[in-house]
């Protein structure tokens, strides 16, 4: 660091201290949101005033002068996150002496943060009653009387004069390879490191560029490979810099033994289930991200931390070591969702997370919402309302995971509701009924699995083409294949399911169906960030083996509402039948199409098309229009998933359609 400073004037400058000095600060971007903009009532930025002048103490107040310098703001800032004055300014010294050496002891790490922003050729002076002090300069007697002059009189006045100058710029980024035989690790350094001649040589920049060169190494399966130096040659006069990085890539490496840690209550066993990685398998980063999200899965497990060893096993291979850390075993909440054409609904549950102590989920739910009337009318006061404009929901959810500690899973679950769906002219249907479901899911790996199993329903619809009283007795037969990288906000891979369930009279039917349902959708990130994102989906559905008014009116298909065609009511895209009521179908066909945009790290914009509607064939047959919408929705990223409000409006309106609906929910539409 001295060595920097001794030769800041100099006409070119290189040695490996300069890697301490750039990255040792964390450097703040020039464009940074202040809310100091907004804070008309001072709730974010509340000043302190300087301590009152006395005897015992000399108190001080501070002004940063930045020139003319373009992001003044921002660089304020970064000096007074360096500065120990700024620090300490509620801490007064007791004389003259005390305050010198703060302000020497200042001088450096402020300058070091302009530094560490590209800033090679700034200059930082603190002046008092015109006195000034300079970088290495030692504090003198005239100084200590020009402070001492405030004492019990006023704050002595300390102005920061930084002088930033020209940022620097890249010119040349090289990669060597120390004591390492063979190909190349790093072929094309500028492509990997993502510099580029020109670009401000920040702080910032150069440790994003070492992750990156480390990242590209360990996906080679590398997992000791490591930057051991960084060598920048700094030329003041012309203002740029050329940096060298020194590699050392390591020997390529499969994962060792998997270690799964000590747990309170969790089998050990069950953990181990979860993870599909095999001893002897390539070393990959995203395996281990992949491993991780697996582990993560089971609702008992908190946190999960995967520590790689320091050093290869006797066979050339990586130990892996699996901790996790165990959640809450009960959990209580209570949720909320509202659209201008779904309506209101309201929903309690109750989960505990490891009920007989081998990891078992058993949640249960409950659930209000409003049930639109059929015939059209609504309500328009509180005398209005009957029993009958409310539906219910109650389900209940049973997961063993890991039978044995096999990668088999017991699932079983029911629920017994009433609904009634339809809006407006378009009509609808009632329905009562009780559902159980018990099956076995076999993961085959982390994004892979098969479900079978038996299911159970007896219940009783009514719409305008009568009522139907019906047990339904089936084996629904499943596989889920999922790539992406996240549940609520996937930015990248595929989702596919698809299930087939037949329900045979022989096995207890009163009406023999054979139910088909498919659903696939993809996620392309047009750049490294994925701060743009090209996302679509497919669903499909088919029912076979009985007339339409034979089937069940909720084992029929209809589309429309925030998860399929947005902008049309729930559920109101069907073949019309009887007085021009919907009557559901025996297929489906839904498409939609988002571009999702991150405006910035919190806020995204999602134009999005929509289409879709249900058949009366088994198979879509073109008899019925698709209908169409298109809208804008607006993303709030957090930490849990994207808050999504969703505008649609349709293309091709039917007649009773509003002109536009509203969707408000946590998560992407598919």
């Amino acid at each position: 660091m001295r060595f920097w400073r001794r030769a800041r004037h100099a006409v070119a400058l290189s040695g490996s201290c300069a890697f301490a000095t750039l990255l040792s600060l964390q450097a703040e971007p020039a464009g940074v949101f202040d809310l100091s903009s907004l804070d008309v009532f001072a709730l974010f930025t509340k000043t302190r005033e300087p301590l009152a002048p006395s005897a015992a103490a000399l108190p001080y107040k501070l002004e940063f002068d930045l020139g003319e310098a373009d992001d003044a703001k921002a660089l304020t800032r970064s000096l007074q996150d360096a500065s120990l004055l700024y620090r300490l300014r509620q801490d007064a010294p007791p004389d003259g002496e005390s305050l010198s050496r703060r302000m020497a002891t200042d001088l450096n790490p402020m300058l070091d943060a302009l530094w560490s922003q590209g800033y090679f050729n700034a200059d930082v002076t603190l002046i008092v009653d015109g006195v000034s002090l300079k970088v290495g300069a030692e504090p003198d007697a005239a100084l200590v009387r020009t402070l001492e002059a405030h004492r019990n009189r006023d704050a002595v006045p300390i102005t920061v004069r930084a002088r930033p100058g020209k940022i620097f710029g890249l010119r040349r980024i090289d990669v060597v390879e120390r004591d390492e035989a063979g190909p190349p690790a790093i072929t094309d350094p500028i492509k990997v490191s993502r510099l580029k001649e020109g670009d401000p040589a920040t702080a910032s920049a150069l440790r994003a560029a070492q992750a990156a060169l480390v990242d590209h190494m360990r996906a080679q399966s590398r997992p000791l490979a490591k930057v051991v130096e960084l060598r920048p040659v700094v030329d003041h006069a012309a203002g740029i810099m050329d940096v060298t990085y020194v590699i050392a890539p390591g020997p390529l490496a499969g994962f060792g033994d998997i270690t799964v840690g000590q747990t309170d209550e969790i089998p050990p066993e069950v953990v181990r289930s979860f993870i599909y990685l095999e001893p002897g398998n390539p070393y990959s980063p995203k395996a281990l991200t992949d491993t991780r999200r697996s582990i993560a899965t089971i609702p008992a497990v908190g946190s999960v931390r995967i520590r790689e060893g320091d050093k290869l096993d006797g066979a050339g291979n990586l130990p892996i070591f699996v901790e996790v850390t165990e959640r809450p075993k009960r959990l209580l909440g209570f949720s909320a969702r509202y659209s201008t054409i779904d309506g209101p609904a309201v929903k309690t549950y109750w989960e505990h997370r490891n009920l007989f102590g081998g990891a078992e989920r058993l949640r249960l739910e409950a659930s209000v919402f409003f049930a639109p009337r059929i015939d059209g009318t609504k309500i328009q006061r509180f005398g209005d309302f009957k029993e009958s404009d409310l539906g219910g929901r109650f389900a209940f959810s049973f997961m063993k995971p890991a039978l044995g500690g096999s990668r088999n899973d017991l699932l079983l679950d029911g629920v017994a509701t009433r609904e009634r769906v339809g809006l407006n002219r378009y009509g609808g249907y009632t329905a009562r009924y009780a559902n159980v479901t018990t099956a076995i899911r076999n993961r085959f790996s982390d994004t892979f699995s098969v479900q079978g199993g038996i299911e159970v329903e007896r219940g009783q619809t009514s719409d305008v083409l009568g009522q139907v009283d019906y047990t339904l007795v089936g084996i629904p037969l499943s596989v889920k294949y999922d790539s992406t990288d996240s549940l609520l906000d996937p930015t990248r891979g595929y989702r596919a399911t698809a299930s087939f369930t037949p329900y045979p009279t022989f096995l207890g039917s009163t009406v023999g169906i054979y139910q088909t349902k498919a659903s696939v959708s993809a996620y392309y990130a047009l750049d490294e960030d994925a701060r743009y994102i090209l996302a679509g989906r497919i669903g499909f559905g088919s029912v076979a083996g009985a007339s339409l008014d034979e089937i069940p009116a909720t084992r029929r298909f209809y589309a429309g509402g925030g998860g399929s065609v947005r902008g049309y009511a729930y559920r109101s895209l069907s073949p019309l039948g009887p007085y021009q009521q919907i009557i559901g179908g025996r297929s489906l066909l839904e498409l939609s199409a988002e571009a999702r945009i991150k405006i910035t790290d919190t806020i995204g914009i999602v134009p999005f098309f929509d289409a879709g509607t249900a058949f009366e064939s088994s198979l879509p047959d073109g008899k019925q229009k698709l209908q169409m919408a298109a809208g804008l929705g607006f993303r709030y990223y957090t930490g849990i998933g994207p808050i999504r409000v969703d505008i649609a409006a349709p293309l091709n309106p039917r007649k009773g359609d509003k002109p536009v609906a509203l969707y408000v929910s946590i998560g992407q539409a598919f």
